[in-house]
């Protein structure tokens, strides 16, 4: 032991002594790992962010793709990229990634056992991201929330309603209940219920309202308008009426309808009934006071 006590502190050049030279040596070689870490960081840091604009671009540039599905992927090759680095960094400083890897597995396990519904959401969230039952600017009904698809995360989703209230949806309640897609497809069936009076001339109630329908350039002529006589009720005889339109023009085209099929009406003389009730009085009534029983009545 003393021989090499006296070995390590022997001058070897110009006063500088082996154990100088060793902690010199383990000084250079932590710099340079660390010199090297810092780059090797830095240029996965650039090299995850082109992958995921490249892969978003892809979905952007072809408008028949989905948004969400290429950020989503854009996301996941991110990370990826970078997990492959902290790997390498790491073993750059020599610790050994394998029982590293062993302990986040076993760690990922047990957060995986505690956190059940927040990971029933996340495995949700890959579905709906995956199988595309809605994407970002739909219409939809799902969990008993309507509203416009604003985002898709991992977790949860993203509505905002007909008053552009937010409203965030777990995706496990997006992925395990009816979902209503009203802009699934490019036409939607408008339905209106119209009642005309019992005098009314019929053949002419369903002229008026099928030419005030197609009148409408938003109308469709494929397919043709249904228009019959649907019900006979107490005070009217109603026309239940379809027509297809664009899904974008839908509800503003509902709306539309509904006021101008009774200007329409009106113009054309076809009497539109209020609702009537006529009270008969019975005839034993008649000879009490005037308090007990008074003239018939309409409402």
């Amino acid at each position: 032991m003393d021989r090499l006590n006296a070995l390590m502190t022997t001058e070897l050049v110009n006063g500088t002594s082996l154990s100088d030279l060793l902690t010199l040596e383990f000084l250079a070689q932590a710099l340079g790992n660390v010199v090297a870490a810092l780059l090797l960081l830095a240029v996965s840091l650039m090299v995850a962010g082109w992958v995921r604009r490249r892969i978003r671009a892809i979905g952007e540039s072809n408008p028949k793709m989905d948004v969400t599905l290429f950020h989503f992927l854009g996301n996941l090759a991110r990370y990826t990229v970078l997990a492959l680095a902290a790997l390498v960094i790491l073993n750059t400083f020599g610790v050994q990634t394998t029982s590293i890897i062993a302990a986040l597995g076993a760690a990922g396990l047990a957060v995986g056992l505690a956190l059940q519904g927040t990971l029933s959401n996340v495995a949700a969230g890959v579905m709906i991201i995956v199988f595309r039952p809605i994407k970002i600017g739909d219409f939809v009904e799902v969990g008993g929330e309507m509203g416009t698809v604003r985002d898709i995360t991992l977790n949860t989703t993203e509505l905002a309603s007909l008053g552009n209230v937010q409203i965030i949806v777990p995706n496990a309640a997006v992925w395990g209940n009816v979902i209503e897609n009203y802009s699934a497809y490019p036409e939607r069936r408008a339905e209106w219920t119209f009642g005309v009076g019992y005098g009314a001339n019929l053949a002419k109630a369903e002229q008026v309202i099928r030419e005030t329908v197609m009148a409408d350039p938003r109308s469709m002529a494929q397919p043709e308008p249904f228009i019959q006589v649907n019900a006979l009720n107490d005070s009217s005889v109603d026309f239940l009426v379809r027509a297809w339109v664009a899904t974008d023009d839908y509800f503003q085209y509902q709306a539309d309808m509904k006021r101008a099929v009774k200007e329409a009406l009106d113009s054309a003389g076809v009497d539109i009934p209020f609702p009537t009730r006529t009270l008969h009085v019975d005839g034993a009534l008649r000879t009490g006071t005037r308090a007990q029983a008074g003239p018939p009545a309409t409402e």
